[in-house]
């Protein structure tokens, strides 16, 4: 079982993980939040602002935010947003 300091640690690297991607996000009025880390190490991403309603946005959470968080924080087995808007 993670202890609280184990998750805490975890989320700080994936918060610095994003970090690097949020002047991306925030240049186009958008954002992420990180929602929680499973038992099983997904994390769960929402995405904020004009991210959450953009036709691009899954690509961006693939290409960018993904991408980020598994190099950064290699533990983490997964990771999802809750609210990717799906491409036409």
């Amino acid at each position: 079982m993670e202890t609280v300091t184990n998750n805490d640690q975890l989320i700080t690297r994936i918060e610095r993980a994003l970090d690097s991607m949020r002047p991306y996000l925030e240049a186009d009025g958008g954002n992420v939040k990180v929602l929680e880390i499973t038992e099983n190490k997904t994390v769960r991403l929402e995405l904020m602002g004009s991210c959450g309603s953009c036709p691009m946005s899954a690509m961006t959470f693939k290409g960018g935010l993904e991408e980020a968080i598994l190099k950064a924080v290699p533990e983490i087995a997964r990771v999802e947003a809750v609210n990717i808007t799906p491409a036409f």
